[in-house]
């Protein structure tokens, strides 16, 4: 008999209640159709990503009888009915497999909110009830990669805006977010489907278990890159008196080995170690590196502190102006901020840089809980709503209307996405050609029929879109300064 503490049993991964549903549907009910979206919320639209890795975690592998039995005893002692006779019948009639069949977005794609993402129903008219008995896993499967791709995405587009008004790189965007999330996630899993959602829109990690499922769900080549970078345990360890050689025996044992390496500045006295220890002590070894330097905050204010940061290292420094008028950094160094940053005050570390004069260019970030943990399933109001039912051969469009929401209000109908006009749109199915509708199937009975690799989803969210897909984001970035207003 399998482990009963196996909390991957596909049959346990879901609301208790939902061991219970099979018996609640009307008479003759032979199929069911679902579908997925984000309501709204915090932004107009959504970078989908995650549900391959999903599929291949957990629906191409087929329940087993010890599986059903598991799941059985656990309703028991919670007092739950149980499908015992539903599932030992999909185990012979499917070998286990799923009968469902599930179309989707491309992976990668940016479409604005309230539009459909994914749809499922069941193939098999006996096995109405499994179109929704999986939601709670399938939708946390869904929301979770595509809220934080989202907010990545959002913050690639926040670069993007400031290297355009500030510097002469703009080639550099993937660059400009490091995910510091790891050890602030909830789970091992969330860090590794956050991560990897992350890495659709930057290239720069330390949360490994990312590039790791990118690899493993997505074919990914080499999908994420970190640096050579401190903690304050190394740093104080040294003690206060001889933070400078440390400094100096980190760059001098990394040079030529690596291409950054990032110096952890605030352990005792940022401004003393930004203007005396990197600005004099060790100015000539950080001149001579060969790569570059980041000097790092790890404290402070997150919006204020790397705009002062940039000052002080310029006064030591120097700095060139590049075309746009900004002034930057010569290139053997950078700040990095790593604290306290959220999409908000990540945009607001570059507004205030430009404010100041300062490029883009001068500061590069690591987000940590602000991009993996600092959000829910409300965050983009995600969804898993039945949209039609077939009774007795019969199709029904079926819909919630809730009168205390309307922003619950579901879609009915089998529904298809359409893409006309510069912009997408959610119709009925039946009323566009199948070569229209940019819901693809990925999935049948236990087999994926679609594979999108990695390239792939970068590829499509890199597509030039609507402004008004991101306006809200980079608003504030227009108020001022001689650039707002086009």
């Amino acid at each position: 008999m399998a482990n009963r503490a196996d909390i991957a049993n596909l049959i346990s991964n879901t609301d208790s209640f939902k061991q219970a549903q099979h018996s609640m549907y009307p008479p003759g009910t032979e199929f069911l159709s679902s579908y997925i979206e984000s309501r709204g919320g915090a932004f107009r639209s959504t970078m989908f990503v995650g549900l391959q890795a999903f599929l291949r975690e957990y629906l191409t592998t087929p329940i087993t009888v010890d599986n059903i039995d598991d799941a059985e005893f656990l309703s028991r002692e919670q007092g739950v009915p149980f499908n015992r006779k539903g599932w030992i019948g999909l185990l012979n009639d499917h070998d286990g497999f799923l009968p469902v069949e599930i179309e989707a977005v491309p992976e990668g794609t940016v479409v604005p909110t309230s539009n459909v993402l994914v749809q499922i129903v069941n193939t098999d008219p006996k096995y109405f009830w499994i179109t929704n008995f999986f939601e709670t896993a399938l939708l946390r499967g869904v929301w979770y990669p595509t809220t934080v791709g989202t907010i990545s995405w959002m913050c690639r587009k926040i670069i993007e805006e400031a290297l355009r008004r500030t510097s002469d790189h703009a080639e550099m965007a993937r660059k400009y977010l490091h995910d510091f999330g790891f050890r602030g996630v909830s789970s091992l899993e969330s860090g590794s489907l956050g991560g990897m959602a992350h890495l659709v829109n930057f290239d720069q990690t330390d949360t490994a278990a990312g590039p790791l499922a990118a690899k493993k769900y997505y074919n990914a080549v080499a999908p994420g890159f970190s640096v050579v970078n401190m903690e304050h345990s190394a740093v104080s360890a040294w003690t206060r008196s001889r933070e400078g050689e440390m400094f100096r025996t980190i760059l001098e044992a990394y040079k030529g080995r690596v291409p950054i390496v990032g110096l952890l500045t605030d352990t005792y006295d940022h401004e003393h170690c930004i203007r005396n220890i990197l600005g004099k002590e060790i100015k000539e070894v950080i001149q001579n590196f060969p790569g570059l330097v980041g000097a790092r905050a790890d404290s402070g204010d997150p919006e204020q502190v790397p705009a002062e940061t940039t000052e002080w290292l310029m006064e030591s420094f120097g700095y060139e102006v590049n075309s746009k008028g900004f002034k930057v950094l010569p290139p053997c160094i950078r700040v990095v901020q790593g604290d306290g940053l959220t999409l908000e005050t990540f945009r607001g570390l570059y507004i205030e840089l430009e404010r100041r004069g300062l490029s883009a260019d001068n500061v590069f970030c690591g987000m940590g809980g602000g991009l993996l943990q600092r959000l829910n399933r409300d965050t983009l109001n995600f969804g898993q709503k039945t949209n039609a039912v077939c009774v007795n051969g019969q199709w029904i469009d079926v819909c919630k209307t809730p009168t205390g929401s309307s922003m619950k209000h579901s879609k009915p109908g089998r529904l298809a996405l359409k893409y006309s006009d510069g912009g997408y749109q959610t119709v009925r199915k039946d009323s566009i050609p199948v070569e229209e509708n940019l819901l693809k199937p990925v999935f049948r009975n236990g087999k994926l029929l679609r594979m999108w690799n990695f390239a792939e989803l970068i590829e499509r969210s890199e597509r030039a879109v609507p402004e008004s897909y991101y306006k809200d984001v980079i608003a504030p970035m227009r108020i001022f300064s001689p650039l707002a207003g086009y």
